[in-house]
């Protein structure tokens, strides 16, 4: 067996869903040690450093023999949730593909980059420059992990290793999370001169969103990114059948592209409680922002696109740049000042109840990035 599937085989068996998302979540400790012990044997200098509590980072470094540029391979070791999923450690090889929790999003990214950095140190290591293999924690949630590498951490250039179908992306989407509070007046359910309805408040200002979701779907795309979205995630309120509901709290998320504020979801879902108190003196409502990471995009004549496009037209492949929909690390490198592009396996089911990842393209993403290290560095 290829070392790379054994690798992504044995990471896919260790549960480490992160517990932000899902209380009482393994977290990355147990495949921390998994990552360092692979690094450790190709004998690059490893470094595991907490996050939070349990919650590790691993970085190991390959030194080139003379100066030259620095490469940094970064991918999270966290997953999301398994719910509904029958066996989701369980490792299984069907047809070309691997399944499991984490298969495509983003274990076999990270066992492709260790992977690399172990076949450049067999194959004589670099002749010149440093390779810098990052596994990180939290991405599924906060990024802890990528915003503590960039404070030790940085490079001419990095590739994220996250899933891209093998293409080059050069830019992804953003997002910022809201949370509105609409507020009522409890009282009986048989007296609706004493009660206010914090539901069917809130039942207007999702309808005001619904129609900032329609214009932004149908305006101007990024080239690359497409449209900016929004979608409701949570809702709740009320106490019982025979009570006015006298709060509702809904949660939503505004996907973002380059040059929007990162506060436009709050500014957007704002106007309308303000239309909507005009409208109706009683109606009372109130928003305020959660979180938000900015969209990222770097131009392809960067270096480590132009080598990484290089690379894989070696191999005879489409090395035309994209853009991903999803939220990336690459965001943090880049605004740290490490230019970071996206290239990965292939697969699907991100995030859903059957993940997998095609075998084939695991071992092309390795021997791509070994190529690019070489050339790079």
């Amino acid at each position: 067996m290829d070392p790379v599937l054994a690798l992504l085989r044995d990471l896919v068996a260790i549960d480490s869903v992160n517990p932000s998302l899902v209380p009482g979540g393994a977290g990355e400790a147990a495949i921390a040690d998994r990552v360092a012990a692979a690094l450790g044997a190709a004998e690059l200098d490893v470094e595991v450093s907490e996050v939070a509590p349990g919650r590790p980072n691993v970085v190991g470094v390959l030194e080139g023999r003379a100066p030259g540029r620095a490469l940094m391979l970064c991918g999270h070791t966290d997953t999301v949730g398994v719910e509904g999923m029958a066996a989701p450690f369980d490792p299984v090889e069907r047809a070309g593909r691997l399944y499991g929790r984490g298969a495509q999003d983003m274990k076999s990214g990270v066992a492709a980059m260790v992977d690399a950095a172990a076949r450049l140190a067999a194959g004589g290591g670099l002749s010149s420059g440093r390779l810098v293999v990052a596994a990180v924690a939290d991405e599924e949630h906060a990024s802890l992990g990528a915003d503590a590498l960039v404070r030790e951490h940085g490079a001419d250039g990095a590739v994220v290793t996250e899933p891209t179908g093998l293409a080059i992306a050069t830019g992804h989407k953003g997002f910022e999370w809201v949370e509105v509070e609409t507020r009522g007046r409890a009282a009986h359910g048989s007296r609706p001169a004493e009660g206010r309805d914090a539901i069917l408040y809130m039942g207007r200002v999702l309808a005001r969103l619904e129609s900032v979701n329609a214009r932004l779907i149908t305006g101007p795309a990024h080239p690359l990114l497409g449209t900016p979205s929004l979608h409701a995630s949570t809702i709740g309120g009320g106490r019982e059948l025979s009570v006015y509901p006298d709060r509702c709290c809904l949660r939503f998320e505004r996907r973002t592209l380059t040059g929007e504020p990162p506060d436009v979801g709050l500014m957007e879902v704002q106007r309308a409680l303000d239309e909507l108190r005009e409208e109706d003196a009683a109606f009372e409502g109130s928003a305020r922002q959660l979180f938000s990471r900015p969209a990222h995009e770097i131009g392809d004549d960067q270096p480590v696109c132009r080598a990484l496009v290089q690379a894989l037209e070696r191999r005879g492949r489409d090395a035309t740049p994209t853009g991903m929909s999803y939220w990336t690390d690459a965001s943090v490198l880049g605004r740290a000042g490490t230019p970071a592009v996206l290239f990965g396996p292939s697969g699907a089911g991100l995030h859903g109840a059957e993940e997998y990842v095609e075998i084939d393209s695991v071992v092309t993403c390795r021997d791509t990035l070994v190529d690019l290290a070489r050339a790079f560095c």
